[in-house]
């Protein structure tokens, strides 16, 4: 069996209603994606608490599973009279029947993050056993490794020396993926904080496959006032400067942060807000992503 993907060009005004009216149509399923995903264009969209809804992207695509015998033409002459919209950009593609379980999984490979460290979903062996080897599979918490602002992180995680028997704090930790990272490296106290109460399930999940349930783990509402030889956090830059006070005050004297989620433009920003509490170090850039860091004063 196959199925047909209809895939339409669409804007922030009409994604929406394109992509109701054609499951109203008789899709299988819709959905909308950034039209610039996984591109230097990509936009993000991910909303702060106590902000409004982000919406959606600027231009998306969104894609219908249809039945392989659909009649195309006739859908969109259909759409376009449920949506008022006089013509589409579009275009479509057959899918064979496969092992969706598979497939999935075939597009996580292990992550080689240095020569130290990988990350490894479960369904693979890692490349290099004598590494430290993160097993992770992809979920509902953010942090696998593979995005630019993770793998900045853990890759200047394996290059502190002074790592060894240090207090961690992990912020905004996702998937716990630093803080693990963290405690197979050596440190002492490492505690994860996330505002998401499913992070924090991911997290613990994610330090007991990993044998490091010594990580505490805690929603942000219940973080106490602890300070922490090393401070990591990798949200969004509005986050971290809101943030930037509370992080200073978990952060010991002569203490390192380390700051992700950070975009090319932000960074300049984000220096000038730091500095009040930290000597910054330059900047570290991977793709169109910045990692900060410091110590503080």
């Amino acid at each position: 069996m196959a199925w047909l993907l209809l895939k339409i060009q669409a804007n922030d005004e009409n994604a929406e209603s394109i992509s109701d009216a054609l499951m109203e149509l008789g899709a299988l399923s819709a959905s909308i994606e950034d039209a610039h995903a996984e591109t230097q264009s990509e936009q993000v969209i991910f909303g702060e608490p106590g902000d409004p809804p982000p919406g959606i992207w600027q231009q998306n695509i969104v894609t219908a599973m249809l039945d392989e015998s659909a009649d195309v033409a006739k859908l969109l002459q259909a759409l376009q009279t449920e949506t008022q919209i006089p013509q589409f950009s579009y275009v479509t593609e057959t899918i064979e029947e496969q092992d969706w379980v598979r497939a999935t999984q075939a597009q996580f490979d292990p992550i080689h993050i240095t020569d130290k460290l990988w990350i490894v979903p479960t369904w693979h062996m890692s490349p290099n056993q004598n590494a430290i080897n993160i097993i992770l599979d992809p979920g509902l918490a953010f942090g696998t490794g593979s995005h630019p602002t993770t793998h900045l992180c853990l890759e200047w995680l394996t290059q502190q020396s002074n790592l060894h028997g240090a207090d961690i704090l992990d912020y905004g930790c996702g998937s716990g993926i630093l803080a693990i990272a963290a405690k197979k490296l050596g440190s002492n106290n490492t505690v994860g904080v996330d505002i998401d109460e499913q992070a924090v399930v991911s997290s613990r999940f994610n330090a007991e496959q990993n044998e490091t349930t010594d990580i505490d783990f805690y929603d942000a509402n219940d973080f106490g006032n602890q300070t922490f030889d090393v401070v990591v956090a990798n949200i969004l830059s509005s986050a971290l400067m809101v943030l930037a006070p509370a992080l200073a005050k978990y952060c010991k004297t002569g203490g390192n942060i380390a700051l992700s989620g950070v975009l090319e433009e932000q960074a300049e920003a984000l220096i000038a807000r730091y500095s009040e509490w930290f000597t910054m170090d330059v900047p570290t850039q991977k793709d169109a992503w910045i990692l900060l860091t410091g110590i503080k004063k």
